[in-house]
C-alpha cells in the first residue's frame, strides 16, 4: 500500500525558512512532491510532522494556519489518487501517484499565476498578489486572443516576443522589466511546485533595473515644502504633513506609515516592521513626528495616523486610496513650487538618504541602501547597524531644516 507523509527539510543557509514536501513511498520506491510552502525550523513539530502556530504573531499565524488547511487538501487529494489507482490499476508506481497528483494541478500559466494571486491574499501577502496582478494583466493582453497557455510551453522565444511587444507599446525598460520579474517568480513558483522543469525561459529578456530620473530634493526644497502656506487646501496639508512624517522618519515607505499603530510608540521609540522586508527598525521619537501626530483626531482607531480610519472596512482598500490621495496631492504641492521633480511620498526616502550623505554621514550608517540597486545590500547594512548611530544621524538631519 503507498504511503503519503509530509516531511521537512530545512535549509542549508542559519535563520532561513526550510521546505514542507510530501515522500510517497509504495513498494520501497520512494518519491517526492515539493509543496512550494516554506516555514522556519521553529515552526516545525518533527516527532508530530505538524506545522506549529504561533500564539504571538497574528499575521504568522493566519498564514501558517492557511498553509495548514492547503496541505490537508493536498493530503487528501493524494490519499484520493491512491485509492483510485489501487480500483483501476493491477500495478501501479509511486511515480504514478506522482504524475497524478502534478497533472491534477497543472493547467495553464495565467490560471496558476490567479490562483497563486489568490493564495496570497488569503495569508496576507496583498502587495506581492497585487505586483503579480499587474503582470499577469499585462501578459494577459499581450495572449490576446490566443488565451492561456500551458506552463510547460513557456519557453525564451515566447518571452522575446512578450518583450519586443512591450517596446513596441512603449513600455520603458525599467516597466518591461518589472512585468518580467514577477513572471519569473510566478513560474518559479510552478517549477517549485514540479508542475514543470526549468528552463529558464527569462534569460534572453532584460530583468535588471536602469538607473531612473533623479527623485532626491535638497534641504532647501524640504524646507520649502514644510513652510509652505496651505490653509486653502486642508487635503494638501494633509498630503505635506504625511511626506514631512516620512522624511522625519528616515525615509519610512508609505506602506509602513498607513500602518503605525499608537502602541509602536513606547518609552520614546517608534518600532515597526517593513513591509517589504520584514525587518524590524527603531525610530528615536522627534518632537516635530508627535507635532504632525497632534494635528490629526485618531482615538476612533489604534492606528497612529489618520490613513486607515475605519477598522470595520477594508484596510488594504483604505490605504491603497489614502496612497492615490496623497501622492495626487504632493504633484500639486510640487507644481506650487516649481520642482523639476514629481514630487510623491518616496521623494522623501530618496531626499533623507541624499541629505544624509551630503552632511559627511557614513555611509553605514545612513544606509545607502535606500537607494541602492540590490535589496539585499539593504538588509546586510541595516542589520549591522548601531541604532543609536542612526537616532544622532536622523536628529542631525531633522535639526537642519
Amino acid at each position: 500500500m503507498a504511503t503519503v507523509k509530509l516531511k521537512f527539510r530545512p535549509s542549508s543557509i542559519l535563520d532561513k525558512e526550510g521546505t514542507l514536501f510530501y515522500q510517497v513511498i509504495h513498494d520501497r520506491v520512494v518519491r517526492c512532491i515539493n509543496t512550494g510552502y516554506k516555514l522556519f525550523p521553529s515552526e516545525w513539530d518533527k516527532r508530530l510532522s505538524l506545522i506549529i502556530i504561533p500564539a504571538d504573531d497574528a499575521i504568522r499565524a493566519h498564514y501558517l494556519v492557511t498553509m495548514r488547511k492547503c496541505i490537508l487538501e493536498d493530503q487528501s487529494r493524494l490519499r484520493e489518487i491512491v485509492l483510485r489507482l489501487k480500483r483501476t490499476t493491477a500495478a501501479f508506481t509511486s511515480e504514478d501517484v506522482v504524475k497524478s497528483f502534478q497533472d491534477s494541478l497543472a493547467g495553464g500559466f495565467l490560471s496558476f499565476g490567479r490562483e497563486l494571486v489568490m493564495q496570497l491574499e488569503q495569508v496576507g501577502k496583498e502587495r506581492t498578489a497585487e505586483t503579480y496582478t499587474v503582470a499577469l494583466n499585462s501578459f494577459e493582453r499581450f495572449m490576446g486572443r490566443r488565451g492561456d497557455i500551458l506552463i510547460e510551453s513557456i519557453d525564451s522565444v515566447l518571452m522575446v516576443e512578450y518583450e519586443t511587444y512591450l517596446k513596441s507599446a512603449g513600455v520603458c525598460p525599467n516597466s518591461s522589466s518589472y512585468y518580467m520579474r514577477n513572471l519569473r517568480a510566478i513560474y518559479n513558483r510552478a517549477v517549485d511546485k514540479e508542475l514543470t522543469v526549468q528552463r529558464n525561459p527569462f534569460k534572453y529578456v532584460y530583468t535588471g533595473i536602469d538607473k531612473t530620473m533623479k527623485r532626491a530634493v535638497p534641504i532647501k526644497v524640504i524646507r520649502q515644502i514644510r513652510d509652505l502656506e496651505l490653509k486653502f487646501s486642508p487635503s494638501m496639508d494633509y498630503a505635506r504633513d504625511i511626506f514631512m512624517f516620512s522624511f522625519y522618519t528616515r525615509g519610512m515607505s508609505f506602506v509602513d506609515i498607513a500602518f503605525l499603530k499608537k502602541k509602536d510608540i513606547r518609552n520614546g521609540i517608534l518600532s515597526y516592521r517593513r513591509h517589504k522586508t520584514n525587518q524590524q527598525l527603531f525610530i528615536k521619537w522627534e518632537k516635530p513626528m508627535q507635532e504632525i501626530i497632534n494635528k490629526y483626531d485618531t482615538v476612533d482607531t489604534p492606528y497612529l495616523l489618520p490613513i486607515i480610519k475605519d477598522i470595520a472596512k477594508d484596510e488594504r482598500r483604505q490605504y491603497q486610496n489614502a496612497a492615490h490621495l496623497i501622492n495626487r496631492k504632493l504633484k500639486m504641492i510640487g507644481k506650487l513650487l516649481n520642482l523639476n521633480v514629481t514630487l510623491t511620498t518616496y521623494v522623501a526616502r530618496h531626499a533623507w538618504a541624499s541629505i544624509a550623505k551630503s552632511k559627511n554621514i557614513s555611509i553605514s550608517v545612513i544606509c545607502e541602501a535606500m537607494g541602492h540597486d540590490s535589496e539585499n545590500t539593504t538588509k546586510i547594512y541595516l542589520a549591522s547597524l548601531d541604532t543609536s548611530a542612526i537616532d544622532k544621524a536622523n536628529s542631525l538631519i531633522i535639526n537642519s531644516l
